[in-house]
């Protein structure tokens, strides 16, 4: 499927940096809730993420990472994940994470 650059522009993709990292238990497969901050443009927002396989959640506080932000709210059990963060995934169903390979300023979009 081809898509045109004007497609790709309604994605926004920013970096944010996880200030909270917690294990989500009610999720169906083994996850965690960040808690993510994009600058004072966007603000914090929250996310599940199922990255339990390569990252601990200590770890995780601290680090930049890349984050759809336009898409609507999606309840998973009683949490509501409101930004899609980014990662690869591999041949063995690990994840990835995709993160900016030096420090950048908060709330930057991806272009």
């Amino acid at each position: 499927m081809v898509i045109s650059i004007s497609d790709f522009d309604k994605v926004d993709i920013r970096v944010g940096k996880i200030i909270d990292a917690k294990d989500f238990p009610n999720a169906n497969k083994p996850a965690y809730q960040l808690t993510i901050d994009f600058g004072s443009e966007i603000g914090t927002k929250h996310s599940s993420a199922q990255i339990t396989t390569l990252y601990t959640s200590d770890e995780l506080v601290g680090k930049q990472i890349l984050a759809v932000v336009n898409f609507p709210p999606r309840q998973i059990a009683n949490f509501f994940s409101e930004v899609l963060v980014l990662g690869l995934k591999q041949d063995d169903g690990s994840v990835v994470l995709l993160e900016p390979e030096r420090e950048v300023r908060l709330g930057v979009k991806v272009s």
